[in-house]
């Protein structure tokens, strides 16, 4: 056969065992049986061999997946993958009813689905082709795992049909049927490896794996419950579901409109009695407001649609006995107590250990060692003690001392008035306050220093880190010789925390970890002082005037500016070249950006773009994290995201760089 007519061969089979795969792992109604299906496939694999010039990374024979074994890179969601509001109450949705209705006045339709258990997970498609899928992450960046996802037989890798937009994203869950998890659980233990804990834990540490062909094995699945697209081509949620159907993916068939809150609970109460019959496992039930125009209507939170809300179903019990008591120092120096248990399943889980809170929280439940106790899951999540079956109780049971002294560094605890917990005062000789607030200093919110938990451990141990400030001393010298690290990882280590010089005062001063000055309090007590040195010297009379700043967040700040050695540790900060103070233009309180909409791209060496964003909003204008038609100009830095910049061009949106900006607000 010629060249020209092998390519034709390779194009009608990856169209026939596209269509195949559609009808057997979507529509479960095949047309061909499983030993035809192989023998297209081989011929297939066969002639993608012969001409490896025709090879497409989404044809049928990629599913079985790649040995190539690599990291995983983060990409930006082209729109945020927000959480939910949850409520276990019904009390709760008819408040979610009223306020939607308070908002609303026509008609409203509420689409029910069921929540699943599963790994949240976004693909997007480029003229009808898989292009990228990313794990939901922080909801703006999330982790790409496309080699992993192509070997789901039910994502569809080309699409159906001609009618879909030319680029888009697709949400859903990737979840392990209830069946497969038991068949590939009883397979481990008979090859002598560990059994998952449950459904859910075994997708999450699949999707995670980087060696595709393990991942091709797992018996995972996906359904898909969300068309993001910014100028949507439908005018209802539950439109464009069946329509993404019809373009080859697995929406879910439980999914219903309804039209009153009546009807949800009806919904709800129907699923909550049968969630156990379902081939997959669920926790709840998710209500959103049907209509794309009254979700525009509605808006958003900070974190959240207003337009939707979860219904989790409540948490299951379990009757265990504690063993024994630990206590844990935080990096603010709580001190709390853990409950060691028998280990107990629970929704799913093995339960070995549950939080106790605090000495009060003993005393309420009337707690004593070896008690027979009620756990339950917050959420189906964090495991708590919720009871004590008295009637269980031994004989001469002991009461459960709380420890007097901190059971890391021996230093005598306090519990100041009013307050629950108990605390170590010795913050700077305490290892695990200060790996503590290391760890919080190079968190994402706040110095956003790519190093995991693991290494600021190492560091400690070696001694290189004792506090915050010691991070800016490190050398590629002195990383390397640690466990793990080669020139490169030590290198883009240094890298990370150099680069956050930049971050903006408001999360420098939340990196501090000073207690009750969270990420909305720092924010204002920067806009207030608008330098650290003011801060510094406040006293309680000009601090409790900022907004929302009560006695007890200004005692905490005089407390711990009152501190020597927390004086000196802004210092180093400051010499290593943090900002300390919020520049000119940050205050700025203008409209000249009224009506425009920017979004912003790229890196850029005077200023972080969370500062930038600041600084559209104060100055009247609104960040968007997508181009569209309706943006009014990019601000591009360095390395600035090539798919921006093609909708930029097709949109015909000016691409404007930091000078012009600049030179923007000084006008």
């Amino acid at each position: 056969m010629s060249k020209a007519s092998d390519k034709e061969r390779i194009d009608l089979l990856r169209k026939e065992l596209h269509k195949h795969n559609y009808l057997y792992y979507v529509k479960t109604q095949p047309e061909i049986n499983d030993f035809q299906f192989d023998i297209l496939l081989q011929e297939l694999d066969e002639l993608e061999k012969r001409h490896p010039e025709f090879m497409d990374d989404n044809s049928p024979t990629r599913r079985v997946g790649s040995d190539i074994s690599t990291g995983f890179e983060q990409f930006e969601h082209s729109l945020p993958m927000l959480s939910l509001g949850n409520t276990y109450n019904e009390e709760e949705l008819k408040e979610f009813d009223e306020r939607v209705k308070k908002t609303i006045t026509e008609p409203i339709e509420y689409a029910c689905e069921l929540k699943y258990d599963g790994v949240a997970i976004s693909l997007r498609y480029e003229n009808g082709s898989l292009f990228r899928a990313l794990t939901r992450g922080d909801g703006v960046v999330g982790d790409d795992v496309t080699n992993n996802i192509r070997t789901i037989r039910s994502i569809p890798l080309h699409l159906f049909g001609d009618n879909y937009p030319e680029r888009f994203e697709i949400r859903g869950e990737v979840l392990m049927p209830v069946e497969g998890f038991k068949k590939m659980n009883e397979s481990r233990i008979k090859e002598g490896e560990a059994a998952f804990a449950n459904p859910r834990n075994a997708t999450a540490g699949t999707l995670k794996m980087q060696d595709p062909a393990v991942v091709a094995k797992r018996p995972l699945d996906c359904f898909l419950y969300s068309v993001a697209i910014e100028e949507s081509i439908f005018s209802s949620h539950y439109e464009s579901l069946q329509a993404s159907a019809d373009w080859g993916f697995r929406v879910p068939p439980y999914n219903k409109v309804v039209g009153s809150i009546g009807e949800v609970f009806q919904f709800i109460s129907y699923w909550a009695e049968r969630r156990k019959e379902l081939p997959i496992e669920i926790d709840g039930i998710v209500i959103k407001v049907n209509s794309y125009e009254q979700q525009r209507e509605l808006g958003f939170t900070a974190k959240t649609p207003r337009w939707a809300i979860a219904y989790k179903f409540k948490a299951e019990q379990a009757a265990t006995r504690l063993l024994s008591v630990d206590f844990q120092v935080g990096r603010t120096g709580a001190v709390t107590p853990v409950a060691n248990l028998e280990p107990v399943q629970l929704a799913g889980t093995t339960v070995k250990r549950a939080s106790l809170h605090n000495a009060d929280q003993i005393n309420l439940l009337g707690l004593k060692l070896h008690d027979m106790v009620f756990v339950e899951k917050g959420g189906d999540i964090i495991p708590k003690i919720v009871g004590v079956d008295t009637s269980a109780r031994e004989a001469g049971a002991k009461d459960i001392q709380f420890i007097s002294h901190c059971p890391e560094c021996n230093e005598l605890l306090v519990r100041e008035e009013d307050e629950a917990a108990h605390y170590c005062p010795n913050i700077n000789g305490c290892p695990p306050q200060i790996k503590g607030r290391i760890e919080h200093f190079i968190s994402r919110k706040a110095m956003n220093i790519n190093a995991a938990e693991a290494t600021i451990n190492q560091l400690f141990n070696a001694g290189l880190v004792s506090n915050v400030a010691d991070l800016f001393d490190l050398t590629v010298f002195d990383i390397i010789n640690l466990e793990g690290f080669r020139i490169k990882s030590s290198e883009n280590l240094v890298s990370s925390i150099k680069e956050s010089v930049t971050i903006p005062f408001p999360r420098v001063l939340y990196s501090l970890g000073i207690r009750y000055v969270g990420e909305t309090v720092a924010k204002k007590l920067a806009a207030h002082f608008k330098n650290i040195d003011a801060l510094m010297n406040a006293d309680m009379e000009s601090l409790v005037e900022v907004d929302e700043i009560g006695e007890r967040i200004a005692e905490s700040l005089l407390s711990f500016f009152s501190i020597e050695s927390n004086r000196e540790l802004i210092e180093r900060l400051r010499t290593a070249g943090l900002r300390m103070e919020i520049e000119k233009l940050q205050t700025l309180n203008s409209d000249l950006l009224k009506g425009k909409s920017f979004v912003i791209s790229g890196k850029f060496s005077t200023h972080s773009r969370d500062e930038l964003k600041e600084m559209v909003e104060q100055n009247g204008g609104k960040n968007s994290s997508s181009v569209s038609s309706k943006t009014s100009f990019v601000l591009a830095g360095e390395n600035m995201g090539p798919e921006k910049y093609k909708k930029a061009e097709s949109h015909e949106v000016p691409i404007i760089s930091i000078q012009d900006f600049l030179q923007m607000l000084n006008k």
